[in-house]
């Protein structure tokens, strides 16, 4: 087997010109918004004489510097580890500080908790407010519990860490049926009234399911539940029904291209099996300035797995990034935040999970567009 690090495919100048035009041409013609300062390739300018190629050209990166986060998720393996002899990082303050070396700006929790042996106790959040500031770190969310029992404790620690956002990883709703969805949508308007009253976003997150049809029609089952869709999907329902004041949203990247996979057929009202291909990109666009957060993952398609994809290292994929990224717009709103579910590597790969960081931190930040 090769060496990870020959096999790891690093963003070139030649990837950054991977053309959006297909997609930039469909939202344009649908009247969504598109960057209008796309990316050219240099031979199309005005002049291409070797002389002028590129003149009047500048190059930013696609995703800013500030808006470059990280899932700790990815690397939950050395956030909880004891005290070892791997020479790895191990707990908040160790971990942070060398996420901050990489390059990191941005932090998305899931989780306050450490191994207590470091402190002989368990960390506090004003403590972990102490690492980030330390690393000049910003908390920019969080994958917690959203109840309406416990939601001002929630919003107490999100505000102890200075977050601006705090979410979920979980769906509103765990079932197809549009009534579910709207009882779902009625406590999330509510919640996120409450978030907005203290300066917070609520998001949630998705998984491919989010995307998956709702049972909305046709014949009833036995406990009077529809059996057919009218062809919505359950999360885009949801952008309808909540008030776009108070409820956002982050996308899983990585799991809305397994949706686009998986998710691709229902059964109509009248029983006829019927296609419809879901495209992130196109999901995005009408409603850019909902999606605050992002979860770049980044995914090999590999049709002999049930998902579609194989989960790799950012950039190693072949997943679009340039051209999601580009087109969606709003550069300076949106914050990525980069996991892998399987980066820890275990006993045999202490490491793994902070290599994987690196390298997905280095492609990303090559990610670059051109403007005029």
């Amino acid at each position: 087997m090769e060496d990870n690090a020959k096999q790891r495919r690093r963003f070139t100048r030649r990837d950054v010109f991977t053309a959006s035009a297909s997609a930039a041409a469909v939202l344009g013609a649908a009247g969504l918004p598109v960057l209008a300062t796309g990316t050219p390739a240099l031979a199309d300018t005005p002049s291409n004489t070797e002389g002028d190629r590129g003149r009047g050209l500048r190059a930013e990166p696609l995703i800013p510097s500030r808006n470059r986060g990280i899932i700790l998720y990815s690397v939950r393996d050395r956030i909880t580890a004891a005290p070892d002899n791997s020479g790895v990082p191990y707990g908040f303050e160790r971990v942070l500080a060398r996420l901050a070396e990489i390059g990191y700006k941005e932090i998305e929790f899931a989780g306050y908790t450490q191994h207590t042996s470091l402190l002989g106790r368990q960390i506090t959040p004003k403590e972990i407010r102490k690492v980030l500031d330390d690393n000049g770190l910003v908390a920019n969310g969080t994958h917690t519990q959203i109840n309406p029992a416990t939601f001002d404790k929630e919003m107490d620690i999100a505000q102890e860490l200075g977050m601006r956002n705090i979410g979920t990883g979980g769906d509103p709703a765990n079932t197809s049926y549009k009534s579910d969805w709207d009882a779902a949508a009625d406590t999330w308007n509510e919640l996120g009234r409450r978030a907005k009253a203290r300066g917070l976003r609520l998001y949630t997150h998705n998984h491919d399911s989010a995307y998956s049809f709702l049972l909305d029609a046709g014949p009833s089952d036995a406990n009077g539940k529809p059996t057919r869709s009218s062809g919505k999907r359950r999360l885009e329902y949801f952008f309808d029904k909540t008030d776009p004041r108070y409820v956002f949203f982050e996308m899983d990247i990585y799991w809305a291209y397994v949706a686009r996979y998986k998710h691709r057929t229902y059964t109509d009202r009248w029983g006829r099996q019927q296609t419809d291909l879901f495209d992130p990109i196109l999901t995005v666009a009408p409603r850019t300035t909902r999606f605050p957060l992002f979860h770049a993952k980044d995914g090999n398609r590999n049709t002999a797995v049930p998902d579609g994809h194989d989960m790799v290292v950012f950039g190693e994929g072949d997943i679009n990034f340039q051209q999601f990224f580009q087109t969606i717009g709003e550069q300076d709103f949106h914050h990525a935040n980069w996991e892998h579910d399987g980066a820890p590597g275990g006993p045999g790969a202490p490491g793994q999970s902070i290599d994987f960081a690196a390298s997905s931190y280095a492609n990303m930040s090559e990610l670059t567009i051109y403007r005029r």
